[in-house]
């Protein structure tokens, strides 16, 4: 995916003798978290609203230049790992720089959000079955030949949760045969963490045969 088309650089760097109630008034305007600052016409990094409006409006964002955030990504960047940068960062603005570090532009969160929209793992049609297993016990490679033999086909896996040696990995794959494929993770010893209404049935079905029984052995 090209998310270098994704970038915009319709807002430049403040450069660090702004003085901060010009940023202040900024922020009061725009939506980002942050905004990117240069000296000299280089980055040197992001200032988070939070701490602009904790700083007196009359110096200049040399005075604070401490606080700046010095998070980038490069234009040749893969998008998951843009993505990645976000959310370390906790923000929605990430400038972009090329290989000779000089500022580019920048991204907004919701445009490579929509990146991840057009995958087939949230594009496609299909189901969800989350599974959870020790991190030492399980393997992408078991995982795929589960669902592959049951006849589906994996869109798309990643691990969800890691806790206590624990791992709970999200697999999406084509809705045919959910049920076995959900007998089949028990068979291997992973817990199914997901709820399935078809695994539900039979489990209604397996309570009412266990009354049944009880009801003619009186």
């Amino acid at each position: 995916m090209n998310t270098h088309l994704y970038m915009i650089n319709d807002i430049k760097p403040f450069d660090a003798s702004t003085a901060v109630k010009e940023v202040q008034t900024t922020f009061n305007q725009l939506t980002y978290s942050h905004i990117i600052v240069s000296k000299d016409g280089e980055f040197i990094g992001c200032l988070s609203e939070t701490d602009a409006h904790c700083f007196e409006g009359e110096k200049t964002l040399t005075d604070y230049q401490y606080a700046l955030e010095p998070f980038f990504v490069k234009k040749t960047t893969h998008w998951l790992d843009v993505l990645e940068a976000f959310a370390i960062h906790n923000t929605n603005i990430m400038p972009v720089l090329n290989e000779q570090n000089n500022y580019l532009g920048y991204y907004e969160l919701n445009d490579i959000m929509h990146l991840f929209n057009d995958t087939p793992f949230l594009s496609e049609a299909g189901g969800i079955i989350v599974v959870e297993k020790g991190s030492k016990d399980f393997s992408f490679s078991e995982i795929a030949q589960i669902v592959e033999s049951n006849d589906a086909k994996i869109l798309g896996t990643f691990i969800s949760k890691s806790e206590n040696d624990l791992m709970q990995i999200t697999i999406k794959m084509g809705h045919q045969g959910m049920n076995s494929i959900v007998q089949t993770f028990r068979r291997y010893n992973y817990n199914v963490v997901s709820n399935h209404a078809e695994d539900k049935f039979l489990e209604d079905l397996k309570k009412r045969s266990n009354y049944l029984d009880k009801y003619l052995n009186i």
